[in-house]
C-alpha cells in the first residue's frame, strides 16, 4: 500500500527550513525590540507581527513535518571556551 501523505523533496525541506530559521529570527527580534519602543501604534504593529509570526511558524512546521528525513539533536552539547 503506497503512502496518501505527500512528501517534500530534500530541496524543499531545505527551503522550509530556511523559512523556519528567518520566521524564528524576526519573531525574536520583534519581541525584543518591543521593549525599547515608546510609540503606542508601533508597539501594536509589532505585537501584530509577533502573533503572525507565531501563527507562520506552526504553519511552517506542520509543513516541514513531511521532511523525507529528520537530523538527530545531539545528546551533549560543546564545552565553551570561555567561562
Amino acid at each position: 500500500m503506497i503512502s496518501q501523505q505527500p512528501i517534500l523533496a530534500a530541496h524543499e525541506s531545505l527551503e522550509i527550513h530556511e523559512a523556519l530559521n528567518f520566521k524564528t529570527l524576526c519573531l525574536a527580534k520583534s519581541k525584543l525590540m518591543q521593549g525599547l519602543v515608546f510609540d503606542q501604534e508601533l508597539k501594536d504593529l509589532m505585537e501584530k507581527d509577533v502573533q503572525q509570526s507565531i501563527q507562520a511558524i506552526a504553519d511552517l512546521q506542520a509543513v516541514y513535518a513531511k521532511a523525507p528525513f529528520q537530523a538527530p539533536v545531539p545528546a551533549f552539547r560543546p564545552t565553551p571556551i570561555l567561562n
